[in-house]
């Protein structure tokens, strides 16, 4: 029997029960980053999935979007724009503010992150409810850039984040749980 890039990856993650509160299963990444066989599996098989796409920038949401989208703008040779949440970038930025299961949160980008027509790809370790990764679509698209798709490690299927992200070009994730 053989065994999958995709078995492969999951095998490195760690499952932590009750994190951060009770009921939530985690899955804990680090297991697998750390790992030195396993780390360039989910970077080369990200930027597989995008390769023949025209990407100026990979835009890296906070904080382990930064993780695999440095490697994968290295690898792709585009430029790494982070995705920060606020107060953390030093000029003038734009923001986008988004639901989170009590209250809001927001993430910015530098006003000049982009520039119109420039083609963009998000990263992110976790797709979930979808709402940090609908609020950085809609900070690339407020640039004028072109949103030509979302790559994430982990999909949450049964959070439906996936549905908020129809308008962002091609969406893909490595693993579904």
């Amino acid at each position: 029997m053989t065994i999958t890039l995709e078995e492969t990856v999951k095998s490195k993650i760690r499952t932590v029960k009750d994190f951060p509160k009770e009921g939530i299963l985690f899955r804990d990444i680090t297991t697998a980053i750390k790992d030195k066989e396993t780390l360039p599996i989910i970077i080369d098989y990200l930027c597989d999935q995008f390769k023949d796409m025209k990407i100026d920038y990979i835009a890296g949401i906070e904080s382990r979007g930064f993780i695999f989208g440095m490697p994968m703008a290295y690898k792709l040779e585009c430029g790494f724009v982070p995705v920060r949440k606020p107060k953390k970038l030093p000029a003038e930025t734009i923001s986008q503010e988004y639901e989170l299961e009590y209250g809001t949160d927001k993430i910015e980008i530098h006003k000049d992150a982009f520039g119109v027509g420039d083609n963009v790809l998000i990263i992110d370790d976790l797709l979930a409810t979808g709402g940090t990764a609908e609020a950085a679509a809609k900070l690339v698209k407020k640039t004028g850039a072109n949103l030509v798709g979302m790559g994430f490690l982990i999909e949450l299927e049964a959070l439906h984040g996936r549905e908020k992200l129809k308008d962002c070009g091609k969406v893909v994730s490595m693993l579904k749980y």
